[in-house]
């Protein structure tokens, strides 16, 4: 309860950084999405579909009578798309695209937070905490945000029609389709790996500012018990 304590304390007193660093992450995980499917095709989206995620969600509530069924298929319905449309082909195939899923936002948004939070506490602990430390835990945060992001992309190409999105993104950034698809079975322990690494380093800066404040209440304390004792 006392590191919740200190966590709350140091994000009220650094509130607006906080929250600056929350919406700066959280925002810039899909636009870097985007960007990289512009850079890598070479052509600007040409197309944009909002889909009616709160209906198909009471759909797949109301015609899917497994539960555990329910759950994997809401976890991968799109709420926005935008992508690449070649119309050479009918009504035109979507040749790449990003999409915006709840229930991966919901996870970046975890990531963010807890990105957030460590740079808080990073700037925290700069006057006791030694600069190697310091830099190996904001190296070690920075890694465990690239590989839960990693695992998080939501990116569509027509070459890997049939894989995850997140798949599909390491073939976008140049990882051979077939790595890319042996990777597909631990796409989710990689995300959980990588949450749990940021939450473990936000513990560890706690400890250590706990540990601060110890020290500093400590060395209050003791001129009072000298003066005491000498009264």
């Amino acid at each position: 309860m006392s590191a919740l304590v200190d966590v709350s304390r140091e994000i009220r007193a650094s509130l607006l950084l906080w929250l600056a660093l929350l919406v700066a992450f959280f925002a810039a995980f899909p636009l870097l999405q985007l960007a990289l499917l512009i850079v890598r095709f070479q052509e600007f989206p040409n197309y944009l579909i909002v889909h009616d995620w709160p209906g198909n969600i009471a759909r797949i509530v109301r015609m899917t009578p497994s539960i555990a069924d329910m759950v994997s298929i809401m976890r991968d319905e799109w709420l926005i798309e935008i992508g690449s449309m070649n119309f050479a082909y009918g009504h035109g195939i979507a040749e790449w695209s990003f999409v915006l899923v709840p229930a991966k936002a919901g996870v970046t948004l975890v990531i963010a937070l807890l990105l957030a939070t460590n740079v808080v506490l990073l700037r925290a602990v700069r006057k006791t905490c030694p600069l190697f430390a310091r830099l190996g835990a904001s190296a070690a945060a920075a890694g465990g945000a690239l590989l839960a992001g990693v695992a998080t992309m939501t990116i569509t190409w027509v070459v890997c029609c049939a894989a995850p999105t997140w798949v599909v993104g390491l073939a976008v950034l140049g990882v051979s389709v077939a790595t890319a698809f042996a990777l597909q079975p631990i796409g989710g322990w990689l995300s959980l790996f990588g949450i749990v690494l940021l939450g473990a380093i936000a513990a560890a800066l706690v400890r250590q500012l706990s540990g601060r404040r110890r020290g500093a209440s400590a060395a209050m304390v003791e001129p009072t018990q000298l003066a005491r004792a000498s009264s």
